[in-house]
């Protein structure tokens, strides 16, 4: 059940796809969580996505502790836009840990591998990209972002140009409306995201999956 759940998620990512070069700057990502029946942080709770497609999920609850936490690490960020994302990526490594250690979850594998959808724990790119955009609200919720705006997650891929579907959580510069990927389905979980231009993360090639 949990495999063909995987597929159909899948074939969601291809028609998604079809439509990311369209996608505006100013779009949010109120959309996401509405299109796949998630629930979008709300008072510093956010609903942990696992088991490929979202078809897992646990409550989290930020303490005041969290939060201070967060706040610090951003706030190593607030001197320019490219210290913001090496804080982003710092703050996205802190929160995978903090989930594992929370829900006592097994290591989150690299890429999906398909023999363990549906397993505790394990993330492919819609669960990585809906968890990192939930903590970003978190984060623009208490204004902890000086340089960024969090939008919708942006997929890539669709098998008839050679690249399997993926997607990831996006932000842009608040100035320069540059869009930049923060993708943490490549390795495996706690390991620090891949920040890059999502000009540059739309014309890479999909890793397959394994």
């Amino acid at each position: 059940m949990f495999v063909a759940r995987f597929f159909l998620v899948l074939a969601a990512l291809v028609l998604a796809s079809l439509f990311t070069d369209m996608q505006p700057v100013q779009a949010g990502p109120a959309d996401w969580y509405a299109a796949r029946g998630a629930v979008a942080p709300r008072s510093d709770r956010v609903i942990i996505c696992h088991g490929y497609g979202c078809v897992r999920r646990n409550v989290f609850q930020f303490t005041a502790g969290e939060i201070a936490k967060l706040r610090r690490i951003l706030a190593a960020g607030r001197q320019s836009p490219a210290a913001e994302r090496a804080a982003i990526s710092t703050a996205v490594r802190w929160f995978e840990n903090r989930m594992r250690t929370a829900f006592d979850y097994p290591r989150d594998e690299a890429r999906s591998p398909i023999g363990l959808a549906g397993e505790v724990g394990q993330m492919d790119c819609i669960d990585e990209a809906t968890n990192t955009t939930s903590l970003l609200l978190i984060a623009r919720s208490h204004d902890l972002l000086v340089h960024h705006r969090v939008l919708t997650p942006v997929a890539r891929g669709f098998f008839l140009d050679g690249r399997g579907p993926h997607v990831t959580a996006v932000v842009a510069e608040r100035q320069s409306n540059r869009r930049f990927a923060v993708d943490s389905w490549v390795d495996p979980g706690g390991a620090d995201p891949k920040v890059m231009p999502l000009k540059q993360w739309l014309a890479e090639r999909t890793i397959s999956l394994r």
